[in-house]
C-alpha cells in the first residue's frame, strides 16, 4: 500500500498513467498548428506527476528566482535535516535515504536552523514554517483543496493567502501537487513561447496580475481548458530544449 492505494494504483495515479495522451492537445490545436504538433511528438511521453501537496508546496517555495541545482540542494538539505531516515537494502548494498519531512516536523522547525537549508534565506524559512503550521491546523486541508468541485480560482486564492506564494507558484502547486491539469503556470519561458509560437503580443509585457490572467485565458483558448497545464508543460520542455538549447529538465 502507498498513500492508501494499492501499489499498482498508486504508480498509475502518481505518473498520470490514467491520462490519455491523445486527449491532452485538442484536435483543433493539431489542425491549426500542424508543424508545432509534429515538433512536440518526441515530448508527448512526458508525464505530469501527481505529487504530494505538502512536498510540492515546500519545493516550489524554495524555487523562487533560483536555478535547478540550488533548488535540488535546498530540498535535499530539508529532507536530510528534518525528514525520517530510511534504509533500503539492495543487491548493490545499503541505501540510506530520507523521506520528505511531515508538516509537523517543519511546523516545529527552528527558523534559523531551517534557514541553513534555504540558502540562508530567513524569510523563505519563516514562510515555509507558517505554511506547515497552516497544514497542521487544517487551514490548508489537502482533502478540501483537492476537491474536483473546487473552482481553480478558489484553490489559487486559498494558496495565495500564504506568505511566499504568488499566482505562478500557486498554479504550479495546483498543477503538480493537486493534479489540477487545468492550472497553467506562466514564467519567462512560457511567455516566450506564447509570443513566438502563438503570436500573443501581450506576452511582451510584464507579468502583472491582469496580464497574467489575460495570458492564461489566451492559452486556454488555444489549448482547451481541461488539460491546459498538462499541454503547457509539454510545450515548456519542447521550447527549452528545441529552441533555447537547454539540456536539463
Amino acid at each position: 500500500m502507498c498513500g492508501g492505494l494499492e501499489s499498482n494504483e498508486f504508480i498509475r495515479r502518481y505518473f498520470s498513467l490514467d491520462i490519455d495522451r491523445n486527449a491532452i492537445f485538442p484536435e483543433q490545436f493539431r489542425r491549426r498548428y500542424p508543424e508545432l504538433w509534429m515538433r512536440l511528438q518526441p515530448y508527448m511521453k512526458l508525464r505530469v506527476m501527481r505529487q504530494d501537496p505538502f512536498e510540492t508546496m515546500v519545493t516550489f517555495m524554495c524555487a523562487q528566482g533560483i536555478g535547478m541545482a540550488l533548488i535540488r540542494r535546498q530540498v535535499s538539505m530539508i529532507a536530510e535535516r528534518f525528514g525520517r531516515a530510511v534504509t533500503v537494502e539492495t543487491d548493490a548494498g545499503t541505501l540510506r535515504l530520507h523521506a520528505f519531512p511531515a508538516p509537523s516536523a517543519l511546523a516545529a522547525a527552528d527558523p534559523h536552523e531551517l534557514a541553513r537549508c534555504t540558502n540562508n534565506n530567513r524569510i523563505r524559512a519563516a514562510n515555509i514554517i507558517s505554511m506547515a503550521r497552516a497544514f497542521e491546523s487544517g487551514a490548508l486541508a489537502p482533502a478540501t483543496l483537492r476537491s474536483a468541485d473546487r473552482p481553480l480560482d478558489a484553490l489559487r486564492d486559498a494558496l495565495c493567502l500564504q506568505a511566499g506564494i504568488g499566482m505562478k507558484i500557486a498554479d504550479c502547486i495546483a498543477l503538480f501537487g493537486f493534479g489540477r491539469f487545468d492550472a497553467f503556470p506562466i514564467d519567462t519561458h512560457v511567455k516566450q513561447y506564447l509570443l513566438e509560437w502563438f503570436g500573443i503580443d501581450e506576452a511582451r509585457k510584464g507579468l502583472t496580475e491582469k496580464n497574467y490572467r489575460y495570458l492564461q485565458d489566451q492559452a486556454k483558448n488555444i489549448l482547451g481548458e481541461r488539460y491546459a497545464g498538462y499541454a503547457g508543460h509539454i510545450l515548456f520542455h519542447c521550447w527549452r530544449k528545441e529552441v533555447r538549447g537547454m539540456t536539463s529538465y
